[in-house]
């Protein structure tokens, strides 16, 4: 496995199943000030990631709730804000969490501070990845890494899927194992659905940056009803408008 990432030229990594950190030479930097009505959220991850970097007491981090609100950009901008401060990100998928040992090894004595990003983490009836997780987190004799955080998304409170068959068969066992991993994150951010006001000053941001607001007061209703067919107002659908409406495409839907 050839773990091999220069750190000082590259912010960020992803972890390739094949065995190696691919460097990211283009990040999808995110600011802040994009954000709108997760200023307790923002403020949460910001004192904890700050604490780390100051080599004072930080926790693992778990983002939950609504899909499409902002769980995973967050992590974009801690990036933007921290990386002067040698804050350094790796993405793991969440099949390759098994390789999480190794890259404490590999990260363990280097001079920075890295966050371990798992987007989307959830897991179903037969996936076992979850039990090794549990252990990296708490429960390993081996110390967690100081310069070392895992930071996790995902729209699942417990992070796995509870089936009723297994209430039946194993009462409350089943519920403990479930709710055991999720407990393994000190920290657990939960995000919830916008509403319409919250949707509509997303997408005004947009046309603000794009020095193009005077055309937003004429598309709104358009922006609500593109909302509401994809079913949802996150932020997410907010810039998938704006972008449609850029490309001319809003017009034909």
């Amino acid at each position: 496995m050839e773990l091999n990432w220069e750190f000082d030229k590259y912010l960020a990594s992803i972890y390739r199943s094949g065995g190696y950190l691919h460097c990211i030479q283009e990040i999808d930097f995110v600011a802040f000030e994009e954000f709108v009505g997760l200023d307790r959220e923002i403020a949460l991850l910001c004192q904890n990631t700050q604490s780390f970097l100051d080599n004072r007491e930080s926790v693992n981090v778990l983002l939950w709730g609504a899909r499409g609100c902002g769980k995973s950009s967050l992590i974009k901008a801690l990036l933007g804000k921290y990386a002067k401060e040698g804050l350094r990100v790796l993405q793991i998928l969440k099949q390759d969490l098994e390789m999480i040992p190794e890259i404490f090894d590999y990260l363990r004595n280097k001079p920075y501070k890295f966050i371990i990003f798992c987007d989307d983490l959830s897991f179903d009836r037969d996936e076992k990845e979850y039990k090794a997780l549990k252990t990296f987190l708490e429960g390993s004799i081996e110390a967690f890494p100081k310069n070392i955080l895992i930071y996790a998304t995902s729209n699942r409170r417990h992070l796995l899927q509870q089936f009723h068959d297994e209430n039946e068969i194993f009462g409350f066992e089943g519920d403990d194992d479930k709710i055991a991993l999720s407990d393994r994150f000190p920290l657990c951010i939960g995000f919830y659905s916008y509403g319409h006001k919250e949707y509509l000053e997303v997408l005004a941001q947009y046309f603000k940056k794009a020095n193009i607001y005077n055309e937003f007061q004429h598309i709104q209703q358009k922006a609500i009803n593109y909302a509401i067919q994809k079913g949802s107002k996150s932020p997410r659908i907010a810039k998938q408008f704006f972008k449609l409406y850029q490309s001319g495409l809003i017009e034909s839907l």
